[in-house]
């Protein structure tokens, strides 16, 4: 199975509502490594690592995200794998 990392940033309204928590619960659940936080102008950053598959499955999550969010966008970047995780944190 192929290896594959993305770097997400979402965009909407996605802080307060649970958003890294549910992101985390949702890597966790699929296998994904790499961790998630808020940043300061609003959005929420994530780096998720896994299979190719399991790597999808949590970006097209992040699509629409936890009940209370509203995903305005997403951005997404392919990046090499690296394998540096070994759970899936918040870390900010």
């Amino acid at each position: 199975m192929l290896q594959a990392r993305a770097h997400v940033f979402v965009t909407g309204k996605v802080q307060g509502v649970y958003f890294r928590q549910n992101t985390q619960l949702t890597a966790k659940e699929r296998g994904a490594t790499g961790w998630v936080r808020n940043l300061q102008d609003g959005r929420v950053e994530a780096v998720i690592e896994g299979d190719e598959k399991t790597v999808k499955a949590v970006v097209d999550w992040c699509r629409q995200g936890p009940p209370a969010a509203r995903v305005d966008g997403i951005e997404v970047k392919d990046e090499k794998y690296t394998g540096e995780f070994s759970t899936f944190e918040i870390t900010g």
